[in-house]
């Protein structure tokens, strides 16, 4: 079964809106993971408009799943990242002030940093990942970087896939395959919602693990948060 990792940003978004502590990030991530979410993801930007750093701080304690820190990594991040000590760092190339991320790294050209942040990283036991659109040669670079896993760019596909176009599949099922015979632990996030979960699981070989926020508290505000986070499980099956 593939792995449901929530990404909790939109609550924090929610939450700095009014001030205050209401919602309660802590007291979701860990609902979260009483509904059955199998992890717990923050993406932490330099500018702390939704997640700050104190909250990956505080949820440490919190997260009994899998702790998965995103973000690009700069020097603030880094240290965060080492300080936290989270099951996994995902490392995504977000320019500062971006509102959402909209590309995977070039693993190519960013092969040398990507290496060395990414040893720095295994050293103090926490496992990587890095973002990539599903480029053949940006797998097989991501491969020389030494990351444990990739995450998959899904954001062409749920585009694709929303117009009716199931072809859209078709790059990122020749990527998963590829990142199996490196021997790539493969994640995947970015756009993915109901809509469109079981049809890319079902097409993405050996899938670990997806990371959904966007969606998944959208779909929440009509179908509570229990119940969509099961819905999710039940097609992750």
């Amino acid at each position: 079964m593939t792995k449901l990792s929530v990404n909790i940003n939109k609550i924090a978004t929610l939450r700095n809106a009014r001030g205050g502590n209401v919602p309660d990030l802590l007291k979701v991530a860990a609902d979260i993971q009483r509904f059955g979410g199998q992890g717990i993801t923050i993406h932490p930007r330099p500018d702390e408009r939704h997640i700050r750093y104190q909250d990956a701080r505080d949820l440490k304690a919190v997260v009994t799943t899998e702790y998965n820190i995103e973000g690009n990594p700069q020097h603030n991040f880094i240290d965060l990242v080492l300080e936290c000590k989270p099951d996994q760092v995902t490392l995504v190339p977000d320019a500062i002030g971006a509102i959402t991320s909209s590309a995977g790294w070039d693993t190519i050209k960013n092969q040398e940093y990507l290496t060395e942040v990414i040893q720095e990283f295994q050293k103090n036991g926490i496992r990587t990942s890095i973002f990539v659109d599903p480029i053949l040669e940006m797998i097989e670079g991501a491969k020389k970087t030494g990351t444990d896993r990739i995450e998959l760019y899904t954001e062409s596909f749920a585009h694709q896939y929303s117009l009716g176009n199931e072809k859209g599949i078709e790059p990122y099922t020749k990527a998963a395959e590829l990142a199996n015979e490196l021997g790539l632990g493969i994640n995947a996030g970015h756009d993915l919602s109901l809509n469109n979960i079981k049809f890319f699981k079902q097409n993405i070989p050996g899938l670990l693990e997806v990371s959904i926020g966007h969606a998944l508290i959208s779909e929440a505000l009509y179908l509570g948060l229990d119940n969509t986070v099961n819905m999710y499980l039940n097609k992750l099956k």
